[in-house]
């Protein structure tokens, strides 16, 4: 028995972990797409010893996506990088907490927050968040401008907060904890430390809001009557971590994308159609939900010539699935003219984003804006993030026209 157990061990510790770390900021994780060369699914240990799998065909991955044998519940599901916090999801279960739900009741609360985020209302949206766009541009002083702490932060901060009625002083604590709490060199007590007072904060934002009547999308779920405290608290907890930190990382890599690529700003300028184009090859290329997301299978299933058993938990590389050459052809060339909206970034089936559209309307207008400003800009600099949950920029900086470099 010994023997047979020290075999084991040494076979799991034989088996691949989720490739992680870039050579570049556009690059894949590293060995990520030699994985997929060599197969459609395969074997991964986890971060706790656990032995699933990771799938990275695109038609797999839309399949486990829309699989019920597949469970989104974080009470059965294991994480491949992280002891607390592995695809962006929260360490505890709360009520309302409908991102680590399945239907039914994962359905009851994707309606009442669908029905606030349809895109004609996100759309109504567009002249209010350009002004602010524009406004943080234009605020900026000095020779140098860093475009992550003082447009692609901030932007979509300000536009989740007033969505949802957060004071504007809230937003800042908020945004800090959500940073620390995605960032793999935090410790599991660190990350739930800060998912509770995000919680908290949010809980205070809810009692004010019954007490104030100020308008926004936690008022109107006190309104409407269905909705406990803490469900409300978890709901607003998800829109603001869904509608900040991967927004404002789409925003900075298509900056530093453009600012490297002058010939792709000039054929995009000046054309919505050729920015909407552009925005959904960036979200495909950049896919920076860098280490997938994760189901757990609750019965046997056959998939993709293997056989996985309740209880393994499996790994859908999105950007794997948004590099695979049968769906998307010559998939390594970022082709602004692409015009194929059919990419992974936003996942798939009933736990797609249901702040999609806001996102899509938010890095609309940000790209809009900054190529207003294009020709007054020169690149300086920039620092990309080390092993965090989403890829993206901690700094991004330009320098103004007519200025010279130190």
């Amino acid at each position: 028995m010994t023997e047979l157990s020290e075999g084991l061990a040494e076979s799991a510790d034989a088996l691949p972990t989720i490739p992680r770390g870039r050579t570049s900021v556009f690059a894949l994780p590293t060995g990520l797409m030699d994985m997929a060369a060599a197969g459609p699914i395969h074997r991964l240990r986890y971060a706790d010893g656990h032995i699933g799998w990771i799938v990275t065909d695109f038609d797999l991955c839309r399949k486990v996506l829309t699989m019920p044998e597949f469970s989104s519940r974080p009470d059965l599901r294991h994480s491949a990088i992280h002891e607390a916090i592995g695809d962006g999801q929260p360490p505890e279960e709360r009520p309302g907490m409908f991102v680590g739900m399945d239907p039914p009741e994962h359905t009851h609360y994707r309606r009442i927050v669908a029905a606030a985020l349809r895109l004609g209302e996100m759309r109504q949206l567009q002249a209010s968040i350009t002004e602010r766009a524009r406004t943080l541009f234009d605020a900026g002083a000095g020779e140098r401008i860093d475009l992550v702490s003082e447009v692609a932060s901030p932007l979509p901060a300000l536009v989740i907060t007033e969505l949802l009625g957060v004071e504007e002083a809230v937003s800042h604590t908020l945004a800090d904890c959500l940073e620390r709490m995605l960032s793999l060199d935090s410790t599991a007590d660190e990350v739930r430390r800060m998912f509770n007072t995000i919680f908290d904060e949010l809980g205070a934002v809810v009692t004010r809001r019954r007490q104030d009547g100020a308008p926004g999308f936690i008022k109107n779920m006190i309104d409407d009557g269905r909705l406990s405290h803490d469900e409300i608290t978890s709901i607003a907890f998800q829109l603001y971590t869904a509608g900040h930190e991967t927004t404002t990382n789409m925003i900075a890599l298509s900056y530093l994308y453009l600012l490297e690529n002058p010939e792709t700003a000039a054929a995009i300028s000046g054309s919505d159609t050729a920015v909407a184009d552009a925005m959904e090859e960036f979200l495909r290329f950049f896919s920076i939900i860098q280490y997938g997301i994760s189901r757990a299978a609750v019965q046997e299933v056959e998939l993709g010539g293997v056989t996985i058993r309740p209880g393994e938990t499996i790994t859908i590389s999105l950007p794997a699935a948004n590099f695979d050459s049968r769906r998307f052809p010559d998939p390594y060339r970022l082709d602004v003219t692409r015009r194929d909206r059919g990419h992974l970034a936003f996942g798939f089936g009933v736990h797609q984003c249901v702040a999609q559209q806001l996102a899509r309307v938010e890095i609309t207008v940000a790209l809009r804006v900054f190529l207003e400003r294009y020709s007054g800009f020169t690149l300086d600099s920039y620092e990309m993030k080390s092993d965090t949950i989403v890829h993206g920029l901690t700094r991004l900086l330009v320098r103004r026209a007519g200025t010279r470099q130190a």
